[in-house]
């Protein structure tokens, strides 16, 4: 096939073995034009971005890509994990699920933009990822087709460092004890204990390790839902992010060990550091009581676990997930203010908050002290009216 018939492919590349393996099997193999593209969530610096180009194009890719789409998650995805309180099977931040569908839109977005007929990635057959990508394609481009190669050819890890090496290209690929995952919202960790039920990974396998031993206080501000500070510094929410976690991870804070179920069905287990997002939502859960309605939090909780469950089995463009974000946004009037909190190593403490919308300041009654707006009386005749559907009950069922 010629060149000037060859069609295009664009790649989701992350510069890894199988992705390399992706880059030169589908131009020798497959025939086309290889453009690839890293969609960046907030996990690769610049350093990282120039290592990863100069692989693709040493592979021998027609173009090579690197899109920032940081704010775009921040504000599309984390800012809503945020209202919703979003921790799956009440551990995991959902570090890396929820990221991997803004990656395979932004992806198809550029398979589009520059008329590619196929678009491609590394994934194997076993996980979730190959859903998450493979699904969005699917609706966001019906029309232009999938290929996975790894995924198709069942291909063992050392037949892919034969064949690029068969093409000239022999890097140490030796295999990394602990594979990582990194984003602004966290970083997963694998390995052979992750593949257990009863070991946990050792302190060395994370990738941030203890420096800091002495408690520190930290006042985190919050407007309308959102990060927006810092102690006395004001910052827009990715920064602070940014600045949190380069604190709080000195303390390894956010560690911990998630098992939950795939979306194909089996159970998965992973290791996770994520000492900003882990202390932004508990600050964030401890403001909501303070200023939300007994039902307000009832039904937040009840939307924001459905929320998160929904990213993880990678149904982000489901349309419920848009009225939700709305019901999540709407909850968020009142929760500004400060919240105290104390990092310790391993752990944190939450001090208390400070806000205008504190429902605890108000004249109305002091819980387990005093009340002002009913009597004793009242309250006799209100425990028997509630007890009424009880002592049915129990009059019919003795």
């Amino acid at each position: 096939m010629s060149n000037s018939k060859k069609e295009k492919v664009v790649l989701a590349f992350s510069g890894g073995l199988d992705t390399s393996f992706c880059a030169k099997y589908l131009a020798i193999e497959k025939g086309l034009e290889v453009h690839s593209i890293v969609a960046n969530t907030g996990g690769f610096n610049e350093e990282d971005l120039k290592t990863i180009e100069n692989r693709a194009l040493e592979l021998g890719v027609t173009s090579h890509k690197a899109v920032d789409i940081t704010e775009e998650y921040y504000q599309k995805c984390i800012k809503y994990m945020i209202f919703g309180n979003v921790l799956r099977n009440n551990t995991y931040p959902l570090s890396v699920s929820s990221e991997r569908s803004f990656q395979a839109i932004a992806t198809i977005r550029y398979a589009k933009k520059i008329g590619a007929k196929f678009v491609a990635h590394g994934s194997t057959g076993a996980g979730n990822d190959q859903i998450r990508f493979d699904l969005t394609f699917d609706v966001l481009a019906p029309g232009i087709e999938i290929i996975t190669p790894i995924r198709d050819l069942q291909i063992s890890r050392e037949d892919e460092i034969a064949y690029l090496k068969k093409y000239g290209f022999e890097l140490d690929w030796k295999k990394h004890e602990y594979s990582i995952n990194k984003g602004i919202w966290g970083t997963s960790i694998g390995g052979k204990e992750t593949l257990t039920s009863n070991k946990t990974i050792p302190e060395k396998a994370y990738p941030s390790q203890i420096e800091k031993k002495e408690e520190l206080l930290l006042e985190l501000v919050f407007e309308k839902g959102e990060i927006v500070g810092l102690n006395n510094e004001k910052l827009k929410p990715l920064q602070a992010i940014k600045k949190l976690e380069e604190i709080a991870s000195k303390y390894a804070i956010g560690r911990d060990m998630h098992v939950g179920d795939t979306i194909i069905g089996i159970k998965g287990r992973v290791a996770f550091e994520a000492a900003a997002p882990y202390i932004i939502i508990k600050a964030h859960h401890l403001l909501e009581k303070h200023n939300l309605t007994k039902w307000q939090m009832h039904w937040k909780e009840q939307l924001g676990n459905w929320y998160g469950m929904f990213l993880h089995e990678a149904l982000y463009l489901e349309p419920v997930m848009r009225n939700i974000e709305v019901f999540l946004q709407d909850t968020q009037k009142n929760i500004t203010g400060i919240v105290a909190v104390k990092l310790l190593p391993y752990r944190l403490d939450l001090v208390g908050i400070n806000s205008k919308f504190d429902l605890m300041q108000s004249d109305f009654a002091e819980y387990g002290e005093m009340n002002k707006a009913f009597s004793g009386d009242d309250v006799k005749g209100f425990t028997k009216i509630l007890a009424n559907t009880m002592k049915l009950y129990n009059s019919v069922n003795r």
